[in-house]
């Protein structure tokens, strides 16, 4: 038996355009999130981030804060094009659903998947660095 996620969807994930062109539903930004935080993922500027951990303070903290400052500014404006692309796919849907299907996905399914990993890896960077400001280095390390 094939077991499946929330996130999953005719054997493809979220990340993938198949998955919104065989109906897969449209993810909470909490379920991205929660993804996220199970699958343990870094996000592509894994070593960026591995880098600012590395230098000494308050230089670690400052560059941290801004990279991260930078990430959720970054974040919410996927979000907002997010929920766009959202309403767009659920139009497409409601008008597909009185004409024949295509028989390949369409931009809008794309544009979705797109977005999803944009917020995926968004949150993951956010996440990692959250945690990375959340401890006190040790100030007299050598």
């Amino acid at each position: 038996m094939n077991k499946t996620t929330p996130l999953t969807h005719g054997g493809y994930q979220a990340g993938h355009p198949w998955y919104y062109y065989l109906g897969g539903r449209i993810p909470r930004l909490k379920e991205i999130r929660d993804a996220v935080i199970q699958s343990g993922y870094r996000g592509y500027m894994a070593e960026r981030i591995d880098t600012l951990e590395a230098l000494p303070e308050p230089r670690r903290s400052e560059k941290l804060r801004t990279l991260r400052d930078d990430v959720r500014a970054e974040l919410y404006r996927d979000i907002r094009r997010y929920r766009v692309v959202a309403r767009a796919l659920r139009s497409y849907r409601h008008e597909q659903a009185t004409t024949s299907p295509g028989h390949s996905c369409d931009d809008v399914h794309t544009a979705m998947s797109l977005k999803y990993a944009h917020i995926y890896n968004g949150l993951a960077h956010l996440h990692v660095l959250d945690a990375l400001l959340g401890k006190q280095p040790d100030l007299f390390a050598l």
